[in-house]
């Protein structure tokens, strides 16, 4: 783990004056707290706030950008104004990765960006990750040999008490391809994942197919999510919802790419 953050630092070193795109997820996170450490007061952090990011997960990257003591910039990202993304093609993510680094170029004035991807990103779909490369994105992580789980142990060395929080991914990414993104579904999508939340599960994916609510949590939580089945079930038809049902294959990333 010290050699891999040696490693790290010195491709944020090698790369000043930087911007990092920070999420509050444990991978933009901890790359900040090692940007800060490198080069205190060096460095810029802009959190990108758009309808497709979660109100919790906005007030959650603010908490976390406290504890590792950097300055957040929030910078408005309007991503439901590009029809093109609203249509929800599959390469979603390269149409809202090319508008959201054109905002950080804005903001970043001739500095270098960097985000918080890693090596376990590149064996899975990532279209948005091939244009961050032609923006010209840095990957320190990518550079560095660090993977997701290099990333959560460093994170734990490093004392940070996100180290193990649950990944996250933007609200759209629970819509099927070609089904059109809407406020409306988004809506209903964060409300959703916000009940299932206060009834206690943290990893967790509300997949909406029409007026169909498909929920995802680990194996390990199937039985109490069942055990809430009557509460969960009339707050999802108070949103909205005519059927509410259960994953039994329980959570996975990107569940929505089987079979495209």
């Amino acid at each position: 783990m010290d050699d891999l953050k040696r490693n790290v630092r010195e491709v944020v070193k090698k790369n000043s004056p930087l911007v990092i795109a920070f999420s509050g997820g444990v991978d933009s996170a901890l790359l900040a707290a090692i940007a800060e450490e490198t080069m205190p007061g060096q460095v810029r952090y802009i959190l990108l706030d758009s309808p497709v990011v979660p109100r919790r997960a906005v007030a959650d990257a603010l908490r976390v950008a406290e504890e590792i003591g950097i300055d957040c910039e929030i910078a408005p990202f309007p991503i439901l104004q590009n029809e093109a993304f609203c249509r929800n093609p599959k390469d979603r993510c390269a149409i809202c990765k090319r508008d959201s680094s054109r905002v950080f170029k804005e903001r970043a004035a001739g500095a270098a960006i960097a985000d918080g991807a890693n090596l376990s990103d590149l064996g899975e779909y990532r279209p948005g990750l091939a244009v961050a490369d032609e923006e010209g994105v840095v990957h320190p992580f990518i550079e560095a040999g660090v993977d997701k789980p290099g990333i959560r142990e460093m994170a734990r060395e490093c004392n940070l008490s996100f180290w193990n929080k649950p990944s996250n991914a933007c609200l759209a990414t629970r819509i099927p391809y070609d089904e059109p993104i809407t406020p409306e579904k988004l809506r209903m999508i964060e409300e959703g994942e916000e009940i299932l939340s206060e009834c206690g599960f943290s990893q967790l994916r509300l997949r909406v197919h029409g007026d169909i609510a498909r929920i995802e949590v680990p194996e390990d939580d199937l039985l109490d999510l069942i055990a809430c089945r009557e509460k969960i079930t009339d707050a999802f038809r108070r949103l909205g919802f005519l059927y509410v049902t259960l994953d039994l294959t329980g959570y996975r990333s990107g569940s929505m790419d089987e079979g495209s």
